[in-house]
């Protein structure tokens, strides 16, 4: 490990990309550079320093990287943020700067779960039968396809408004997790839900619908995590700290 401390460049956003932060400036060793898209007008609060907005692709990425001395890249995006992570492992490449993988466990399937996998939004949006009321859970990004099914009723649920208007048939909800179970089974009972839309995200902070369904007897449309590049993965923070150690000796 050298004297100085090590710069390190978290791809953040997520719970675990703010805690490794933190355990990350507690350590004289290392000296965090946590990087938000900015699509979330008001984050946490993060230790250490922080940069909003994109790099300019997996080039401007690597730019980065060189400029600002960045010794190893730490992606800890949403498991459904595909693009970042190929542009991360495209830029590793070319400035051999390496990069690693934090990334929480999947779901796991559990008995009297009552789960449809799709592979995408699009199919997602197509599987929900007519007359459905649908709570969806996938942000505000890509509720497109959802808003134009108009034989089926929409509670989007999302941390910022969407970009796009809101048809009639649909309505949204702005929160941000944790939510509890009871939280999650009072909604869906409230609101008559027949059915859960959700990307598998892993985690706690938004596990509780998946078990809510599941009490409640409803069906989930779960949609799978897109393919990410191959490399040195860790499922927790702990794991990632000791796997950065390895990394720059």
């Amino acid at each position: 490990m050298p004297n100085e401390s090590a710069r390190i460049l978290i791809l953040g956003g997520t719970v675990e990309a703010r805690l490794l932060a933190g355990r990350l400036e507690s350590d004289a060793r290392f000296s965090p550079v946590t990087s938000l898209a900015g699509v979330t007008a008001k984050p946490s609060k993060i230790a250490g320093e922080v940069r909003t907005g994109g790099f300019g692709g997996a080039e401007g990425l690597a730019d980065y990287l060189r400029e600002d001395d960045i010794a190893l890249m730490v992606d800890a995006t949403h498991p459904f943020a595909a693009q970042i992570s190929a542009n991360a492992a495209k830029a590793s490449t070319r400035t051999e700067v390496p990069c690693l993988w934090l990334e929480r466990a999947p779901w796991e399937h559990q008995a009297g779960d009552d789960w449809k996998l799709v592979v995408d939004i699009e199919e997602a949006a197509r599987v929900i039968p007519a007359g459905a009321r649908a709570l969806v859970t996938i942000g505000r990004q890509e509720v497109g396809p959802f808003f134009a099914r108009e034989n089926i009723h929409v509670v989007a649920r999302m941390i910022e408004p969407p970009n796009e208007a809101v048809p009639v048939q649909a309505e949204v909800l702005r929160a941000r997790p944790p939510f509890t179970l009871e939280q999650e089974k009072t909604l869906m009972q409230e609101r008559n839900i027949s059915v859960l839309v959700t990307k598998n995200s892993g985690g706690d902070a938004t596990y509780a619908k998946v078990e809510a369904a599941r009490e409640l007897g409803l069906p989930v449309v779960m949609i799978a995590r897109p393919g990410k590049p191959p490399l040195d993965t860790a499922s927790s923070v702990d794991e990632m700290l000791s796997l950065i150690e390895r990394t720059l000796g």
